[in-house]
């Protein structure tokens, strides 16, 4: 895992099955945890979020490595510049639109699983975004671990 970003504040939410998730954390992973058809992508990023009775879902975002930078990233260059180099390090975040995220509704793929990062919490809805996104490879080494 490579270091990552929260929001204190109002960062907005999703909704799985009647249970409101407030987004809490980003952070990536290089490469993918997930595959597709056994495929394994140059990027994950998982989008953890919380309900008010401390559930947990994740949703997970791959990527490869293109010509056209990620947006999010684009927009965040500045706050993860910050965190480089500090292993397993978080920024706290101001207010940012995380709607910027373009996430394919039609195509996703969900199920019941644990956090992959200690303490490995169990019941976790994760659900893994079936469109692949683009990340260039500068994008990609400013958030690898040093």
């Amino acid at each position: 895992m490579i270091s990552g970003l929260r929001w204190d504040g109002d960062a907005g939410y999703l909704k799985i099955n009647e249970t409101q998730y407030q987004l809490l954390q980003i952070h990536w992973h290089t490469p993918s945890e997930h595959s597709i058809d056994g495929k394994r992508y140059g990027m994950e990023a998982h989008l953890v979020h919380m309900s008010i009775d401390g559930k947990i879902a994740v949703i997970a975002i791959l990527y490869e490595i293109g010509l056209l930078p990620d947006d999010l990233l684009t927009i965040l260059e500045g706050d993860l510049i910050a965190v480089a180099d500090k292993k397993g390090a978080e920024k706290p975040m101001g207010i940012i639109d995380p709607n910027i995220i373009k996430l394919d509704v039609n195509i996703y793929y969900r199920y019941i699983g644990s956090l992959t990062t200690p303490p490995c919490t169990q019941g976790v809805v994760w659900t893994v975004d079936g469109k692949v996104n683009s990340v260039t490879a500068r994008q990609i080494k400013l958030l690898q671990d040093k």
